[in-house]
């Protein structure tokens, strides 16, 4: 993955050191108990962001807000976005990147927190992005399920079963999870019936995965 971080950098002219920044990310998800929010899920965005990198508006802006956007995580906290946004955005500032650029990518993560339907296209496609493992087959959805309820294994299950239940439902709500033709057209089917069968186990299992 390194090269491709280090690809990036060079793209968009970061100054510094690529390595050095990579290993302080790589630390980062790396942390103890990150078993979704680590740098597979990097790696699996990455994958995702590749089929639709033709279709942004700031490719580099995209990718380099992926890399970035679960790099603070803490369960326990609400504000884990807004703090890699802020990570991310003192970095583009370090590194001598544009500000137009430095704004986009704090505002491409923070719209990953899922709280709003964003209006900004590529906004739409990070979204999209970070959800596109809603669509994964039913077992490796159910293994993302255990690795985050792993993750939260400080909350009660009836807690933590009401809290995502009310998230997925949230998504379910919408007239289509996804916000982008790309994503809905390919994902929307499978990410719906992943989404509605987890409900079912949750009400029916408080939260027992």
């Amino acid at each position: 993955m390194i090269s491709k971080f280090t690809d990036l950098w060079k793209r968009i002219l970061a100054k510094g050191d690529s390595h050095k920044y990579f290993e302080f990310l790589e630390k980062l998800y790396s942390e103890e108990g990150r078993l979704y929010h680590n740098l597979i899920h990097i790696k699996n965005s990455l994958i995702e962001f590749e089929k639709i990198k033709h279709l942004a508006e700031n490719p580099d802006a995209i990718e380099f807000a992926i890399w970035y956007h679960d790099a603070i995580y803490n369960p326990k906290a609400k504000d884990n976005e807004e703090k890699s946004a802020q990570l991310a955005y003192d970095v583009c500032e370090k590194v001598g990147l544009s500000l137009n650029f430095t704004k986009k990518v704090f505002k491409l993560i923070i719209a990953t927190k899922h709280d709003f339907i964003p209006n900004d296209f590529d906004e739409k496609l990070m979204v999209d992005i970070d959800l596109s493992s809603f669509s994964k087959s039913k077992n490796e959805f159910d293994e993302d399920s255990e690795k985050i309820r792993k993750e939260y294994s400080w909350v009660s299950e009836k807690d933590f079963s009401e809290g995502r239940i009310n998230f997925f439902q949230s998504f379910l709500d919408r007239p289509s999870i996804y916000l982008t033709d790309f994503f809905r057209e390919r994902y929307e089917p499978q990410a719906r019936e992943n989404l509605q069968r987890s409900i079912i186990i949750l009400n029916r299992t408080e939260g027992v995965y």
